[in-house]
Order: structure tokens, then C-alpha cells, then sequence
């Protein structure tokens, strides 16, 4: 079983990187294939917390060899600043690979990020405003700048002039801000290049070769499924592709390299920006899980709009990823509820929908139907095994797993590395 694929199944957050980082341990390859510095993984090991955003989550697993593959926008700036900051830390990121065909975020995509989004206004997407949506709109623009383009200073001068002739008048005449020069944009992108140079190659050759090998490789993606930008609540959405098709374009391996899909699910739900929100609780409640779970954003400490797990999104991220497996998070969170509502379906204009609507009013507008199960008071951190956990608690994971169509092959129960439940190997 080499090719894993791990995937959030929600709106992000939901522990991919704890879930990246168990497999990791046991993987030789580990890949990013999407987003940028605007989202976060957070591993815990022993009493250790790492906060990371470009980097793989392979990076902490000692022989693992992290790749950023060509899907992921690059911040230079900030990725060196992971990377010190593991250093500082005993983190050996000497084996780190980096695509050629990656494309960087320059500073003028962070400046147009920021200004689009406040003149947006109430229309706003709910950006990090971290140039992630202008770099990949450069990319499909064809006026994008890629790392290769780092080692040829002239082709590099020539790709800024191009791309800045048409945002510097936006900017100007649009925005009332200052134009950018070429020189100071150039000056930026070539700070660390000589840097990143040993770390750049051909990673899908890599890649390739290493499944020829039968090398364990786990594809590790950024934000989730419902932040896809096809598949996901646009225009509410990331500006790459969240989803299991994201591995093969995001890392340049072919679809029938995979062997297996895995979506991350929270025992809840939770979303950060603007965007429709079915389960969404504004009481109590809502603000019990936010604070139980410590749901803020890893990258920008923004509070999360927390709800019920819903089992319609869950079934359509199994349906457009093709998963094989759950990995259920958070379960502990729960834990001292009386009771736990689950959505099943959805009421729109009186009409009942089990599968996820098709027009994104619909979608907008939906009213949860929901079935209540009974919960737990017992401290389930240190279950390791399934039965360990109180009957109620097995009742909602087997309840869940049933509404979702996806079996749960690992639950975790704490924060820990070691707080997990292994009910299927994922990489049997």
C-alpha cells in the first residue's frame, strides 16, 4: 500500500496534521500538493506543540523526506521561517525537496490579496490575505513566477516587468496605493534563492521513482474539500484543489498511483471565513466547543465558527474523493455533552435533501435535520483501544460511520500523538 492520499473532508482544521504525522512516521515520502502559508497544521509530540504552514507534516518524522510539490504557492520569506525555526528547535530539515514547477508568492500578489478583499466589503471571501488567490491566479494567467525562475535573473526580471505592466495600473489607478518597482519585487524574491537552490528539483520524478520502489508515499493536503475550488462552497473556497484529484495535478503522479484516499472529519464541525454553514451554532453551545477544542486558526488565531457534524457533507466528501477511509478527530471534545445532535439530512423550502445540494443557494439556505444521540461524562483520553471507549461513545463513532458511508479507521481522543485509536491500518 504506497500511495496514501489524506484529505480534510470538512472545512479544514480538522486534524490533518496529526493524522499526516501517524502516517508519516511510517512513510518514506511525504507530500504537500496544495495551498500556501494560509492555512496550518498543528502537530503534538510528547510535550512538544509544532505549528506548521508551507511545511509537510513529514517533517518531523525522523528519515521521512518532505516534498512541497508544484501545486503548493511558495512564500520564501516564510518558509525559511519555518524552517529556522524547526532548526532552532533540533528538527533535522536537511532532506526537505522542492518542486522547480512551484510557483511564489510575490509581494505584489500579498498586496493585491489585502487591498481586493477590504474593497470587496460585505461581499468579502474571507481571505488570510496572504497572496494565495492573486499567485494562483497568476498561474492560470500564465504570467506567474515559478522557483526555476529564481536561477535566471534576466527571465525573472522580464516575468516581473510582464506581470506588474497590468497590477501596477490596478493598484494605481484602482486602489489609490503606490506602484511596485521591478527592482524591489526582484530584490524580495532573489533574498533567499541561493538558499533554496540545493532544495529544488524534479519532485515528480522523485516521487515516481519512489513508488516504483515501493516506497511508503503519504499526500498530505491543505485546507479541505468544502474549500476545494470546484467542489467546495464557492465562492467560499480556497483558490486550489482540496481534493484527492489535487494529489495527482499538485505532485505530477498519475491517478492510478493511488492506492488509498483518507478524509479527516472532526467528531463536530467547524469553518473559518465567510461562506454558508449549515450546523453553524451562535449560543452557547457554539462557544463551548470553541473553547473546549482551542478552535482558533493555526496561521492566523482567528476564531472559528464551530457546529454539529454533519453527515450530508461527510457523504459527499466520500463521494467527489473517492475515500476509503475516515479518520475521525477530536472525539474527547465531546465528552460531558448529554446529548449530541448529528445533521442527517436537510430541509430547503420544505424539501428533504440526503445528498448535498447541487445549486449553492440551495445549499445556502439549507436547515439541518437533525437526530440527537446519547453522550458520555467518562474520560476517553487515554482509550487506546475501541472498547476501551464508553458504550455511548462506540454508538456515535458506529453511528457515524454508517450516515457517512466511509468506515473509521482511526479516532483520535487528545491532542497527543499517541491519543489515537486504531480500529483499521490505513496503510494495510
Amino acid at each position: 500500500m504506497p500511495a496514501v492520499v489524506v484529505i480534510g473532508a470538512q472545512w479544514g482544521d480538522e486534524g490533518k496534521g496529526k493524522a499526516t504525522d501517524q502516517l508519516g512516521s511510517r512513510a518514506d515520502y511525504v507530500v504537500k500538493f496544495n495551498g500556501g502559508n494560509n492555512a496550518g497544521h498543528t502537530v503534538v509530540i510528547g510535550t512538544e506543540k509544532y505549528a506548521l504552514h508551507l511545511l509537510p507534516s513529514g517533517i518531523l518524522s525522523p528519515g521521512v523526506t518532505p516534498v512541497i510539490g508544484n501545486g503548493v504557492v511558495i512564500d520564501i520569506e516564510v518558509l525559511f521561517q519555518e524552517i529556522d525555526a524547526l532548526i532552532a528547535r533540533g528538527v533535522d530539515v536537511s532532506r526537505l525537496l522542492v518542486s522547480s514547477d512551484a510557483h511564489l508568492i510575490a509581494p505584489y500578489n500579498r498586496t493585491l490579496d489585502k487591498v481586493t478583499e477590504r474593497f470587496l466589503g460585505s461581499r468579502k471571501i474571507g481571505t488570510t490575505g496572504r497572496g494565495i488567490g492573486p499567485t494562483y491566479a497568476d498561474k492560470i494567467s500564465r504570467v506567474g513566477i515559478r522557483v526555476q525562475d529564481l536561477f535566471d535573473e534576466n527571465i525573472l526580471r522580464q516575468k516581473v516587468a510582464g506581470a506588474l505592466d497590468q497590477k501596477n495600473q490596478l493598484l494605481v489607478k484602482v486602489f489609490n496605493r503606490r506602484a511596485i518597482t521591478v527592482d524591489e519585487t526582484v530584490e524580495n524574491l532573489l533574498m533567499f534563492a541561493e538558499r533554496l537552490r540545493p532544495m529544488v528539483t524534479d519532485t515528480s520524478l522523485v516521487i515516481n521513482r519512489a513508488l516504483d520502489d515501493g516506497k511508503i508515499v503519504v499526500f498530505e493536503a491543505g485546507q479541505a474539500t468544502m474549500l476545494d475550488v470546484d467542489h467546495g462552497t464557492y465562492p467560499f473556497v480556497t483558490s486550489s484543489n482540496a481534493t484527492a484529484g489535487g494529489a495527482c495535478t499538485g505532485s505530477g503522479v498519475g491517478p492510478t498511483r493511488i492506492d488509498r484516499v483518507v478524509g479527516v472529519v472532526k467528531a463536530y464541525a467547524t469553518r473559518v471565513g465567510e461562506g454558508p454553514f449549515p450546523t453553524e451554532l451562535l449560543d452557547d453551545m457554539g462557544e463551548f466547543l470553541r473553547v473546549t477544542g482551542g478552535e482558533y486558526g493555526v496561521t492566523t488565531g482567528r476564531s472559528r465558527r464551530c457546529g454539529w457534524y454533519d453527515a450530508v457533507v461527510a457523504r459527499y466528501a466520500g463521494r467527489v474523493n473517492g475515500l476509503t477511509d475516515f479518520v475521525l478527530t477530536k472525539l474527547d471534545v465531546l465528552t460531558g455533552l448529554p446529548t449530541i445532535p448529528v445533521c442527517v439530512a436537510y430541509d430547503v423550502d420544505g424539501v428533504r435533501h440526503d445528498e448535498m445540494p447541487a445549486d449553492q443557494s440551495d445549499f445556502h439556505h439549507a436547515t439541518p435535520i437533525y437526530e440527537e444521540f446519547d453522550g458520555w461524562t467518562e474520560d476517553i483520553t487515554g482509550a487506546r483501544v475501541f472498547e476501551d471507549l464508553p458504550l455511548n461513545a462506540q454508538n456515535y463513532v458506529l453511528a457515524l460511520e454508517k450516515m457517512s458511508g466511509t468506515r473509521m479507521s482511526s479516532i483520535g481522543v487528545g491532542p497527543d500523538r499517541e491519543a489515537t485509536i486504531v480500529r483499521h491500518d490505513l496503510l494495510d
